[in-house]
């Protein structure tokens, strides 16, 4: 097997020619951004938001900054300008129940003007009611009333006097009420005189008393009874003045509203209502204020509470909606989704009404599309379950939180249901989707449509100039300078760096757009008009250096040697390994101490790492397939007789992946086989039972953390890194790199084979096996043979010394 060549420096970074780009700046291009390397999920959307079945609801799943939310907005943008504009929506009072305030229904645009007409009317009664009740007209109509009732009463007891003169008896009217008195001569008898008459005068005298005051009594029990029906008619003839005066107002609003069936019942109901309260319009003290700032009668008085019952609680106004409406809700309370019932303090007590109802997202959102971020929403308590059953129930259900769960003891309002036809798009990571998806039961019902955004698209034309349009866009929207071909094809070079994959582009348009703005301000630094490639470059450099603490200071200690790596000599057992490490939005590759020790055993590799559990499993897999590559390949006639120890060397938390088991598997064939390895050489990749070397992640990230430690103890031309074959496409290396391997100083091999890997590393050639499976003396895998063999016979020695002891001395 002959050993791979080094990668020329066209392989290591693939370069965006500036010339392929067909415009000299961005301000060519027009600034309108075109959905690129989202097919899928642009697709999907249009499914979701086209299909009208209950449960089609959208979730867009993908990392944040891939413009999930941004591609969403602008196909309803295109699309939802067409739809139909959706109803206004109003809450009135329930004159029957009030606690159940009615819903009405408008047409779009029709809420705000029936309110409005709604406060012309109240204004207008303030004034026409009272002039109605002062008429002339009216006044003698109850005057006449008035008049009726007296002529009853006095006609009553007119009889009665009539009556009792006849028997000699006058009816004398006194403060405490009417009494009767025997009359002789035309005057009243004193009661001495009355004493002095015959028993048989008095007894009559008495017996006529009697019955007068029998006579009195029936007319008095008639006078509440006439009274009453004096009420009555007097109250027929305010509801009869009233109406007649509020008739043409009402009248007048149920012509303008004739064809909303609901807004007719509402004023015949009102109407009502006036005509049986008419009196709060009445004698009312006019406000000084409304004198003082020439206002109509009753304009403040109106706005008292007691008249809160005639307004008009508009919920939804799409008097200014184009189309379908398309509302974001950065914050997803409970509240905020499907409304709230408020409630003001007075005399220390909680009081509510209509007027108090506040809509939610959902209201505004009806008849159209509502956007919410799942986190979001699932971090407000009560939230996701509140949107879970308006979906379901098809109808925005207001309840008051504090009513519903008992923390506050006052009565509220139980408001009428508004139906609900809406599209919920959720926007959250992919993550969160498949938890929502496998532990609630309700999601898979209520969102079935999932538009997956890729992380990266192709980086072919058709993309880069999309690219190029999506900076334009940001340079148009944000106001910066615009860019130079140049600086949109580092733009793009990096966004393939970003991507970890030279033929592809990363999107996440966020990272772009930061990328955009911190060139525009060193390009305004500089004084330049024009961002060039030059300011784009020093951006990722000033981005990069912001973030390089730790990894300076860990080099920082590799150079002192408190962290011990050799990048200089040749060792056996022991060899440079590459990692990444994170630091939030940035990561940095840096070299490790592998070392490998071997023993007699019985076929045991120890990962020390797994044994202080400092290893996380993924890694502990590596390491046991270690034991599977040895076993296959040097143990078909003989047992494995040995042990061996991995440890990652001055590793003080934990170890994760397996893109060090190539390196592990080196290191134990350097300890078995006596070959030294070359330690100005570092490796990555994992390998599989049969040798295989495979893909990893961050492989940019780790060249430049082995090449930054070389660079710093000096480049002597044999430095350089083995990663695996199948990593190339991913390399988009800084320039530094690029130029030391162009130079000789640096060199990066490709491998496809641990036996590849091994003979580069100690320079001896690996060895392949004959017919008999033996492999040539001189060779690693024949020497890894050959140690073996000379620690498996020891071991059966050993073994049959011991078993020799134990029959020569045997145990009682």
């Amino acid at each position: 097997m002959q050993p791979p060549s080094k990668l020329p420096p066209e392989k290591l970074y693939r370069t965006c020619d500036p010339e392929s780009l067909a415009f000299d700046t961005t301000a060519d291009l027009d600034g309108q951004v075109k959905p690129a390397g989202q097919e899928r999920a642009i697709e999907a959307i249009a499914f979701g938001m086209g299909i009208k079945h209950d449960g089609f609801n959208l979730f867009a799943l993908g990392p944040n900054g891939t413009g999930k939310q941004s591609a969403i907005t602008s196909f309803l943008e295109r699309t939802a300008p067409a739809l139909p504009i959706p109803s206004d929506w109003c809450y009135v009072n329930n004159f029957e129940k009030p606690r159940h305030p009615e819903a009405l229904q408008l047409p779009a645009g029709k809420a705000v003007q029936f309110a409005r007409d709604m406060e012309h009317l109240v204004e207008a009664l303030f004034t026409v009611l009272p002039a109605a009740f002062s008429s002339e007209e009216y006044q003698a109509q109850e005057k006449n009333i008035r008049e009726k009732f007296q002529e009853l009463q006095s006609d009553a007891i007119g009889s009665l006097e009539e009556e009792a003169a006849k028997k000699n008896i006058a009816l004398i009217r006194t403060p405490a009420g009417f009494a009767f008195a025997p009359v002789k001569k035309g005057e009243v008898i004193k009661p001495e005189e009355f004493m002095q008459l015959a028993r048989e005068e008095k007894d009559a005298i008495e017996k006529d008393i009697e019955e007068l005051k029998k006579a009195l009594q029936s007319i008095m029990g008639q006078i509440p009874k006439w009274q009453r029906e004096t009420q009555e008619r007097i109250k027929e003839l305010n509801r009869n003045i009233a109406s007649f005066a509020l008739k043409p107002l009402v009248s007048e609003l149920a012509g303008t509203y004739k064809t909303i069936t609901e807004a007719i019942g509402y004023l015949k109901a009102l109407e009502n209502d006036i005509v049986e309260n008419f009196d709060q319009f009445l004698d009312k003290e006019p406000d000084p204020r409304e004198l003082y700032l020439g206002l109509p009668p009753g304009r403040l008085s109106m706005k008292s509470p007691s008249f809160n019952r005639y307004r008009v609680n508009v919920i939804v106004d799409n008097s200014r909606t184009i189309g379908a409406p398309v509302i974001y809700e950065d914050k997803p309370a409970c509240q905020n989704l499907v409304g709230d019932i408020e409630h003001l303090s007075q005399m220390g007590t909680l009081v509510t009404d209509f007027t108090l109802i506040k809509p939610g997202a959902l209201h505004r959102a009806n008849g159209g599309y509502l956007l919410v971020d799942a986190r979001r929403l699932l971090l407000e308590p009560l939230a996701y379950e509140a949107l879970k059953k308006a979906l379901r129930t098809k109808q925005i259900r207001i309840e008051s939180l504090g009513q519903l769960y008992s923390l506050i003891s006052t009565v509220s309002l139980e408001p009428e249901p508004i139906p609900l036809d809406v599209k919920v798009i959720l926007l959250g990571d992919r993550s969160l989707y498949y938890l929502l998806n496998d532990y609630d039961p309700d999601f898979s019902e209520l969102f079935k449509v999932a538009a997956d955004f890729e992380d990266d698209m192709p980086s072919s034309e058709e993309n880069r100039t999309a690219y190029a349009g999506i900076i334009s866009a940001m340079v148009r929207n944000d106001r910066l300078r615009h860019f130079d071909r140049g600086a949109v094809a580092r733009i793009i070079e990096q966004g393939s760096r970003l991507a970890r994959d030279a033929a592809k582009l990363t999107t996440h348009l966020q990272s772009i757009y930061d990328l955009v703005h911190e060139a525009d301000y060193h390009a305004a630094a500089a004084q330049r008009p024009v961002v060039l490639a030059v300011d784009v470059q020093q951006a990722i450099d000033a981005k990069k250096s912001r973030s390089s603490r730790v990894q300076e200071k860990i080099r920082e200690a590799t150079l002192k040697n408190i962290i011990l790596i050799d990048t200089d000599s040749e060792k056996t057992g022991q060899i440079n390994g590459l990692a990444v490490y994170a630091m939030g939005e940035e990561s940095f590759g840096q070299p490790g101490k592998i070392t490998a020790s071997v023993r007699l055993g019985k076929g045991e590799v120890i990962d020390i790492e797994r044994e202080v559990e400092m290893g996380g499993p993924i890694h502990s897999k590596g390491v046991m397939i270690l034991s599977g590559f040895l076993g296959s390949r040097f143990a078909q006639e003989q047992p494995l007789s040995l042990s061996a120890s991995l440890v990652f060397e001055q590793s003080y938390s934990g170890v994760e992946g397996d893109s060090a088991s190539s390196a592990e598997l080196y290191a134990l064939l350097s300890a078995l086989s006596g070959a030294p390895v070359k330690q100005y050489l570092a490796v990555t990749g994992s390998v599989n039972q049969y040798g295989e070397i495979q893909a990893i992640g961050g492989v940019n990230e780790k060249i430049e953390g082995f090449f930054d430690l070389c660079r710093a103890r000096g480049l002597s031309g044999k430095h350089g890194v083995l990663i695996p074959a199948s990593n190339i496409d991913n390399l988009m290396l800084r320039t530094d790199v690029v130029d030391a391997v162009r130079d000789g100083l640096f060199s990066v091999y490709p491998v496809t084979h641990a036996d590849e890997g091994i003979e580069i590393l100690t320079g001896i050639p690996a060895g392949s096996p004959d017919e008999n499976g033996r492999y040539p003396d001189g060779t690693i895998n024949g020497m890894v043979m050959a140690r073996l063999q000379d620690m498996a016979l020891k071991l059966r020695k050993f073994s049959a010394t011991e078993e020799n002891g134990k029959n020569r001395n045997p145990v009682p």
